[in-house]
């Protein structure tokens, strides 16, 4: 009885599977250089877009350190106030780079190389802004969600939120797997969309 050969899908999808595992494990040995990028553009936003809050930001490979003007009281020194600093990692969220490499390195295409370039530059913005989110939660939850010491509104504390809800559950998986659908969208078309079709197995009528 002949074995029949795994489908052009089946294939992928073990190759995929393969490449994230190695991947994952090599960018975790340089991804504080990788990353690099994605603290220098958060950096910006910080300093840029939120001034109130942001005095300095201190950025070296594999760490962010924010110097903020937010000033909470300190239970040990009778009641006088200190200004907090956050601390985040850049590569907190910037995972999806090694999903995305995978994917397009299953696929076996042309011009892999000229892809992966695009897909780095692609996906920093997508970071550095789940990063941003990240950081400005972490001033949130330092003041204690307090209005006045923030010198916010309801509604903007309400969008900081929400944005760090779509930066840390929904941009780090979802747009490195949207990019490479894109930009390898023939492999795509050619092999994933017919092999999920002809997987599908449609029976004959009877007759």
């Amino acid at each position: 009885m002949r074995l029949r050969r795994p489908s052009a899908l089946t294939l992928f999808v073990l190759s995929a599977f393969g490449w994230i595992v190695a991947l994952t494990f090599a960018w975790s040995q340089v991804s504080a250089w990788t990353s690099y990028p994605v603290g220098v553009l958060a950096s910006a936003a910080l300093e840029q877009g939120a001034p109130m809050w942001v005095r300095e930001v201190h950025l070296r490979p594999g760490a962010m350190e924010v110097d903020t003007a937010i000033a909470v009281p300190v239970a040990q020194a009778g009641g006088q106030r200190g200004e907090i600093t956050i601390e985040a990692s850049p590569a907190r969220y910037a995972y999806g780079l090694p999903i995305f490499l995978a994917l397009l390195l299953a696929a076996r295409g042309k011009g892999r190389l000229a892809r992966a370039a695009a897909g780095y530059l692609l996906l920093l913005p997508f970071q550095a802004l789940s990063l941003t989110m990240y950081s400005l939660m972490q001033m949130l939850l330092a003041a204690q969600l307090d209005l006045r010491l923030l010198r916010i509104a309801q509604w903007q504390m309400e969008a900081i939120v929400y944005g760090y809800q779509v930066g840390a559950l929904v941009l780090p998986t979802l747009v490195p797997i949207v990019l490479w659908l894109w930009l390898d969208r023939r492999f795509v078309n050619d092999v994933l969309v017919r092999g999920w079709r002809e997987s599908l197995g449609a029976k004959p009528m009877a007759q």
